[in-house]
């Protein structure tokens, strides 16, 4: 069996579309071989790689911090699971906070939406006396 994917065969796999993983590529997060006729060729590892990146992307990861991330890995051979447990076990309280996050927002969905004004300038509950603007602009009350 070929060990070497095409693009496609990649995006297939990993559910990335190959938009991204050209992106990815031109970041220097993954990388490939070509051909002689210039067609990208990528090793089977590399599914795992991208799964990494989708994976830190959604728990709020910078492609500059994946980057930092991916430098770690070992370039002797192929990650296994306790490399990704190094580099993913300090992710916890990155974690944490973004769970505390959504749970203020989810809080915030009754008290500021529901009341249907949409004027927290003015509103006598949230924010008496436009407070929340000597804060700073943007929305001061989900901003820890």
């Amino acid at each position: 069996m070929n060990e070497a994917m095409t693009i496609g065969e990649v995006a297939r796999r990993s559910g990335v579309r190959t938009s991204a993983l050209r992106y990815y590529e031109d970041q220097g997060l993954i990388h490939s071989e070509r051909t002689d006729s210039g067609h990208r060729r990528y090793p089977r590892a590399v599914i795992r790689r991208v799964a990494f990146i989708v994976f830190a992307q959604r728990i709020g990861l910078s492609l500059e911090e994946v980057r930092a991330e991916l430098a770690r890995l070992p370039k002797n051979h192929v990650p296994e699971r306790s490399d990704w447990a190094k580099l993913s076990g300090k992710w916890t309280s990155r974690i944490r906070e973004r769970i505390a996050e959504l749970q203020r927002l989810e809080a915030g969905l009754t008290e500021c939406i529901g009341c249907g004004c949409l004027s927290l300038d003015r509103c006598q509950f949230a924010n008496p006396g436009d407070r929340a603007s000597r804060r700073g602009p943007g929305p001061r009350f989900w901003i820890a």
